[in-house]
């Protein structure tokens, strides 16, 4: 999995490329503790995720609760393997998703 973050002060935006899953998850949730203080646009660029996992998902759940107290958070690009998961588990409904 690669990460990119690109913060331009209030906003951040993490573009994820490959696998979100129990490997690779803690490294996506390390990467957003470093950067979402003071942060109140969260965006998620997943034109180049491929799978993501429970383990996936409580990262991107764990985001949203703290982005709800400070801001919005979206997540892009989403391909239809990632959105069926999102639809079977509910998160459709949780996240906003463009």
């Amino acid at each position: 999995m690669d990460i990119k973050v690109h913060s331009d002060g209030r906003k951040l935006n993490v573009e994820v490329k490959g696998r979100l899953d129990t490997i690779t998850a803690p490294e996506l949730e390390s990467k957003l503790k470093e950067n979402i203080s003071g942060i109140t646009e969260l965006s998620f660029d997943f034109s180049a995720l491929e799978y993501v996992s429970s383990a996936g998902l409580r990262v991107l759940l764990s985001a949203q609760k703290i982005m709800n107290k400070q801001g919005s958070m979206v997540i892009r690009n989403v391909n239809d393997s990632v959105m069926n998961v999102f639809d079977v588990t509910g998160f459709i409904d949780l996240l906003t998703i463009e």
